[in-house]
């Protein structure tokens, strides 16, 4: 899987070829894997990645289409698909279930309606009387002021700076209302364009109402890789792993990177009990002991090593944990264990916890034999090698990637899965995905010379498919579980 891909690359590349390019340093620096080939057609039609530009496009494509029936000013339209996440049939739906006055009441919008209902247009006097700014209290001509539809009048010079200071200073809220106290009618979006003279600011509330629109739009998500810009849209909310123009792959309905097998409940649930779990473990550790008899936890708060557990009056040595005084602190003596469901309990989750440790730091390992490719890839570029002859060991690297993430949140998906028949196959394909990854792992760190390249190659592409193969069986029989509501989890 993935050959055709990777066959249509090789066909268009040059002696500059993408992955030799000294553009590509940054992200394999950042520790970048990009799985490519995993995302099958009828996935990836299934979302796009828009620009900040494309973004605003498609945001002014929603609010015209629903202003053809509306007939509303387009900041009313964008307040009103806000509140609904621009589930445009929703807001028709509601708008028209009962009188308009009413709509804007249940949605705690009655400014809006204040707004809508006053026959008053936006404007700037044009006879050559004197008006009194009620801010800076200055007699300017009527030609320098300007009043929104609540009536209220101000120069323009303290609109200017009103609205400046609202985009600067107020936060990430795009909503600026009328400047005089209590007043809560909405300024439209083109007044507040039309007010501002720095481009700077007018990006920046742009960026306040682009911002806005994604937070808003459940079909919308930027992409969580640092710096990007872009965002993905999805046709369906139920698009889960997708993959940005920068490279990054993420799921979509979480924001964590690609976790599949697990479901995204349980990766959070693994994730918060992993972060509380180590800073609780990091201050038993250093400040407390469990009693040798019942395992109660004791923090030590004095200079005596003698301690009494309160909970079952077991007396102990702190320094050595058993119960003969102080006398031979310095000798080793091994105790008996304690059956303790608790110990017990932690016991399995170390098993699991260990291992997901375990293959997160392989893959960072591994996501550096990018790097290690590309030096032999420059090498054998010099000895005039040809691209297609060499490729396979990018594609190798990607499939050891993609097969270790895998195997990493599979750890995660059988701590939480009770032990059944479909839990003995899933530990079987797992056993086999580890063994055929370790296999690739281990040839790939191995250095490459060109006498023996076609055997390597053919080695390789053994290798890569037959991970290939372990992967997709093990991912089929979890999602086949999922489909059919057979997997059992332990709470």
């Amino acid at each position: 899987m993935g050959s055709n891909e990777n066959s249509m690359e090789a066909n268009e590349v040059n002696s500059d070829n993408e992955f030799l390019d000294d553009k590509d340093d940054s992200a394999l620096e950042a520790g970048i894997a990009i799985s490519r080939g995993y995302r099958t057609e009828k996935e990836d039609n299934k979302y796009e990645v828009l620009t900040i530009e494309e973004l605003g496009r498609h945001q002014r494509e929603i609010i015209d289409e629903v202003n053809n029936i509306l007939k509303l000013s387009p900041t009313i339209v964008r307040i009103l698909l806000n509140y609904f996440k621009w589930d445009k049939e929703k807001l028709l739906e509601k708008y028209f279930e009962d009188n308009i006055e009413e709509f804007f009441r249940c949605i705690n919008m009655t400014n809006l309606f204040i707004k809508l209902s006053s026959n008053k247009q936006q404007n700037v006097l044009k006879d050559n009387s004197a008006e009194e700014c009620k801010i800076c209290f200055s007699n300017l001509p009527s030609d320098l002021m300007m009043a929104l539809e609540c009536g209220h009048s101000f120069c323009l010079m303290c609109w200017r700076e009103y609205v400046r200071t609202k985009i600067v200073d107020g936060g990430l809220d795009p909503l600026i209302v009328c400047a005089a106290h209590y007043c809560g009618v909405l300024m439209d979006d083109i007044t507040v364009i039309e007010l501002l003279d720095d481009q700077d600011v007018r990006l920046r509330y742009w960026q306040f109402i682009t911002n806005k629109f994604v937070q808003c739009n459940e079909l919308i998500r930027w992409c969580p890789s640092p710096n990007c810009t872009y965002a993905v849209k999805v046709i369906y909310g139920e698009t889960r792993f997708v993959r940005c123009k920068c490279g990054h792959e993420f799921c979509f309905m979480c924001n964590n990177d690609c976790h599949d097998p697990v479901k995204c409940h349980w990766l959070k649930k693994w994730l918060e009990w992993n972060y509380e779990d180590s800073q609780n473990r990091y201050w038993l550790a250093n400040n407390t002991k469990p009693c040798p008899k019942c395992k109660v936890q004791i923090e030590k708060n004095g200079g005596c090593n003698v301690m009494n557990c309160r909970n079952c009056s077991q007396q102990f040595c702190w320094v050595c944990m058993n119960d003969h005084g102080h006398a031979s602190c310095n000798r080793y003596i091994e105790g008996p264990e304690v059956p303790d469901r608790s110990a017990s309990s932690l016991t399995r989750y170390l098993h699991y916890h260990n291992r997901y440790v375990n293959h997160m730091r392989s893959l960072k390992y591994e996501n550096n034999l990018y790097l290690t490719i590309k030096e032999q890839l420059r090498e054998f570029r010099q000895e005039d090698v040809s691209y297609v002859d060499i490729e396979f060991l990018k594609h190798a690297v990607t499939v050891l990637c993609h097969c270790r993430r895998t195997l990493m949140y599979t750890y995660v998906f059988a701590y939480y899965l009770r032990n059944n028949n479909q839990s003995m196959i899933f530990e079987n394909n797992q056993t086999d995905l580890e063994i055929a990854t370790e296999s690739l792992s281990d040839y790939l760190e191995r250095r490459v010379i060109l006498e023996t390249l076609t055997k390597v190659k053919s080695d390789v592409l053994d290798k890569c498919r037959y991970c290939e193969t372990r992967c997709e069986l093990l991912l089929h029989h979890v999602h086949e579980g999922y489909e059919n509501d057979t997997w059992e989890y332990i709470e």
